[in-house]
């Protein structure tokens, strides 16, 4: 496909979401945290490509809509307001300092009820690793609108997200990660970590904090950075799983970003993460999972495959033309075994463009996240840009 047939298919992917989930329509809200950080990356990247300011508006409104449904309280709960229990003018004027809700359909799970491990699936509550994905978006909108409110609001809801979710074990062991906390962040509703959030916060966290001004009235995440890379230390990120791979390698060159324009001394965690995310990638396609009929396979989790894919592609760039700030014997040898996969990232998105395997129930089960995914993997700047 060209550029433009690219971008054609793109805005009709995000003008129908837009439309199905009340953003441009009168449809009852769906707001779901994950689907809407990645779209509101996939309205800028549309904005910068076409020079549609409606395109940014909707990246704008679409940040409003998330910070006025998600940061307050369901319309099924007792509770009102803002879930961060401020008044509806502080509230305003920091709407991430409560955290954001998921945006599942099911109401959170009451401390009487025993844990159902398939039905918390479908509960709401408060992830780790959607909170970074919504900090990753503001602080996009920052870069793009020269706005640093969105950077303040990702960065109050770093500082959030870290007080809640990390906690030292009564052992005094490594500290640690709970993975989904309450709506209000009272209490942990899955005690277990996951796997990559110490990591996806380690990431972010120095994202916000080289997007920030030099200012001591301004937040700072120094001490949230130097916890969560103890918390990081020693893990092990290789995973089977293609949204997690994906994840490893946009994280890789996220992290080259950081050493090569913020001189962040990461080239062995740079290193850690290619080796993970080759081991990972050869391990799933040993199953040849993408040889599955569509029914069979789960279209978002593979696109954010196809992500990470293009991900690698652009970090060999950004090493080809900053050669001073890397060591290219090891760095290009990972590069290399994960760049003769890369051509697997358009074989997905071909699979998942045809129609027919987009009318499959795991496809419309999961319609949102499907089509945002999708749209991201065929303009993938709009999230991986970095700067």
């Amino acid at each position: 496909m060209t550029q433009n047939v690219f971008l054609s298919v793109v805005q009709e992917i995000m003008t129908e979401f837009a439309h199905q989930t009340g953003l441009t329509s009168e449809n009852a809200p769906r707001r779901y945290l994950w689907t809407d950080a990645f779209a509101v990356c996939n309205f800028l990247e549309l904005h910068r490509l076409t020079g549609y300011e409606k395109l940014k508006g909707l990246a704008l409104r679409l940040v409003d809509k998330v910070h006025h449904v998600l940061g307050r309280h369901r319309e099924d709960d007792p509770r009102i307001g803002w879930i961060s229990g401020l008044n509806e003018h502080e509230g305003e004027k920091h709407p991430t300092r409560g955290g954001l809700r998921i945006g599942k359909a099911l109401y959170e799970r009451m401390p009487s009820e025993p844990l159902d491990e398939l039905l918390e699936w479908e509960r709401d509550g408060q992830y780790y690793h959607y909170l970074t994905k919504w900090m990753h978006a503001l602080n996009r909108v920052s870069r793009e609108t020269k706005d640093l409110i969105y950077n303040r609001w990702a960065m109050e809801l770093a500082k959030t997200a870290h007080n809640a979710f990390t906690y030292t074990p009564p052992t005094g062991d490594q500290k640690r990660m709970y993975w989904k906390m309450s709506i209000d962040l009272s209490r942990p509703l899955v005690p277990s970590m996951g796997q990559h959030d110490p990591l996806d916060g380690f990431i972010t966290y120095n994202e916000l904090q080289a997007t920030a001004p030099e200012d001591p009235e301004w937040p700072n995440l120094n001490a949230e950075i130097a916890d969560i890379a103890n918390i990081c230390r020693g893990r092990d990120w290789t995973t089977d799983d293609p949204l997690g791979i994906g994840g490893l390698l946009c994280d890789a060159y996220k992290v080259a970003h950081l050493v090569a324009d913020k001189r962040i001394d990461l080239a062995d965690q740079l290193l850690t993460l290619l080796k993970s995310s080759h081991a990972g990638l050869e391990a799933y396609l040993k199953e040849k999972p993408l040889e599955l009929p569509a029914d069979c396979r789960l279209a978002f989790r593979e696109l954010g495959l196809s992500l990470g894919l293009h991900a690698i592609e652009r970090l060999r760039r950004l090493i080809d033309g900053k050669p001073d700030f890397f060591d290219e014997g090891p760095l290009y040898s990972r590069i290399e075994n994960l760049m003769q996969h890369v051509t697997l990232g358009e074989q997905i998105e071909r699979f998942w463009l045809e129609r027919k395997n987009r009318e499959t129930e795991g496809w419309t089960e999961h319609r949102d996240i499907n089509m945002v995914m999708l749209a991201t993997s065929l303009i993938p700047d709009g999230y991986l840009r970095f700067w």
